[in-house]
């Protein structure tokens, strides 16, 4: 490429470009590399806390310990588990052999994919940003940075702050809005992690096909949160509360609305009415742990949401200061307009339903959520209704905590996403996966059943191989021999012993 066609490109071509044209230096192949890489990353969560933290007050009025709580203790776990098993994660995986392939090297070989792009969001702007380039970066790949221009001051943190730590060739930052984003998605990536809403997503898919781009895709969708009789109420009704109140309901994960009996709906109020008191006052406007929507527009869409349905507790909004007050709803209608699009905000509609089999029936009659969250002291129930619903995760008798479990997958299903992350999930799923079979160039006898001309004969002995499941691990050291014995029958071609070394091994 010339010089005048590289200066005639747009900046979001140029970032895509360089980070090609480092990956192809083959530098981030190195497991030394990305564990130095990931380690400048922690070094910059830890220095720039009082940045990070500055940002996230200005965006979403988070308190300076919920920074930590909510985005950076999260993303430390995360680096410092990538970082501890990377090269165990990286290494060959063998697999089992068959007869097929007992003196073969079978194994599965993770290699980086290319470029990725992470396009984040602005609710957790670095743990939902910073978290999938923790897995591009450890399985090896260059990324692009993108994080979400709705969150501006966190964004103007990232484009100036991260260069200084990470190789700002292999994983750039672009910032921008909608333009720089349609710009980016012209440019072909090797994978698109988005993580945002199913509008969106389905214009990043359009962009992804023409590339044949693989995609994650973290979205959301309507969480419910079944209340059983049988259970402390007092308990759950605090863990719903955080749950949802949490960043003024601004998660993804959010429990969205609450399923429970019609005779427990007054106490649940009550239990939950009881709880935004002791965790935000009297005046949650003048608490520091409540925050702020993020802007009028979605403050606008959240006022229009209430219409049609009863306040049981709070209302209270600001327009000018973005506030809307710790809500919950009492006997909402399934056709509300509270209940016809993920809330995404401070609004807790309470819907009673009879029985735990009319909850099943009235969740899986919508789309399938993010997350599940049920309470009950009754394990089978709870065993129930996993089995018989479908969600991205589930989570029974607390909130949002599985997203904070780096053993288990985190990703949608169906409307609510596609693909996870999170500890070795987010390293596989940035990671081509290569199958690696290594053969060699003897006991071309054992081949000979396979090559023409072929006869009954050939297919009886190709048909024993194949489909004969011996398990290595446990065969005694006779069993093993006689294996041997066959393997030399073929290959001298004793017809005369075949069936008799054929009975042994069948019945070893």
């Amino acid at each position: 490429m010339n010089d005048f066609s590289f200066h005639s490109m747009s900046r979001e071509q140029k970032a895509v470009d360089r980070a090609r044209k480092a990956f192809l230096t083959g530098r981030s192949k190195s497991l030394e590399y990305r564990i130095t890489q990931l380690k400048n990353l922690l070094r910059f969560v830890k220095e720039r806390q009082m940045e990070i933290s500055e940002g996230l007050k200005k965006d979403l009025r988070r308190s300076e310990c919920g920074t930590p709580l909510y985005e950076t203790l999260g993303l430390e776990s995360e680096i410092n588990l990538a970082v501890r098993n990377l090269k165990q994660w990286a290494a060959p995986r063998p697999v089992s052999k068959s007869m097929m392939t007992i003196s073969d090297q079978v194994y599965i070989q993770p290699e980086p994919l290319g470029v990725v792009l992470v396009i984040g969001a602005w609710n957790y702007p670095w743990a939902v940003t910073i978290g999938p380039l923790v897995g591009a970066m450890a399985a090896g790949n260059a990324a692009v940075i993108k994080p979400s221009e709705v969150s501006s001051h966190t964004s103007k943190v990232m484009e100036d702050l991260l260069p200084l730590y990470l190789d700002k060739e292999l994983y750039p930052v672009v910032t921008g809005g909608v333009t720089e984003t349609q710009e980016l998605l012209k440019q072909r990536f090797d994978h698109i992690f988005y993580t945002g809403n199913g509008t969106v997503a389905k214009i990043i898919m359009e962009a992804a096909a023409k590339h044949l781009t693989p995609t994650t895709l973290e979205l959301g969708g309507k969480s419910p949160c079944y209340i059983d009789k049988n259970c402390d109420l007092s308990i759950a009704c605090r863990r719903i509360a955080w749950g949802k109140y949490s960043n003024c309901g601004q998660t993804c994960i959010a429990p969205d609305y609450i399923l429970c009996d019609p005779s427990m709906q007054d106490r649940v109020i009550e239990e939950i009415k009881k709880n935004i008191k002791e965790f935000y006052t009297e005046d949650p406007k003048k608490c520091q742990d409540y925050g702020r929507i993020i802007n009028q527009r979605h403050f606008k869409r959240l006022m229009a949401l209430l219409d049609g349905s009863t306040i049981a507790v709070g209302g209270e909004n600001e327009e000018s200061e973005c506030y809307i007050g710790p809500t919950v709803l009492r006997d909402v209608k399934p056709d509300a307009k509270v209940m016809q699009e993920e809330i995404f905000g401070p609004l807790l509609p309470i819907l009673t339903v009879s029985s735990a089999d009319e909850a099943i029936k009235f969740i899986n009659q919508r789309e399938k959520p993010l997350a599940l969250y049920i309470f009950s002291s009754d394990n089978k129930l709870i065993k129930r209704m996993i089995a018989e619903t479908s969600s991205g995760g589930v989570l029974a008798n607390d909130c949002l905590m599985h997203f904070s479990v780096t053993s288990l997958p985190f990703g949608g299903v169906g409307n609510s996403g596609m693909g996870h992350y999170h500890g070795k999930y987010g390293f596989d799923n940035l990671s081509h996966l290569r199958g690696c079979l290594i053969k060699q160039l003897k006991m071309e006898g054992v081949n000979k059943m396979r090559y023409p001309p072929h006869t009954a004969d050939k297919l009886g002995w190709a048909r024993f191989f194949i489909l004969k499941h011996v398990d290595f691990g446990s065969l005694g050291r006779m069993a093993l021999l006689a294996l041997m014995a066959v393997f030399v029958a073929v290959i001298l071609q004793v017809t005369d012993n075949y069936t008799h070394v054929k009975h042994f091994i069948l019945n070893t």
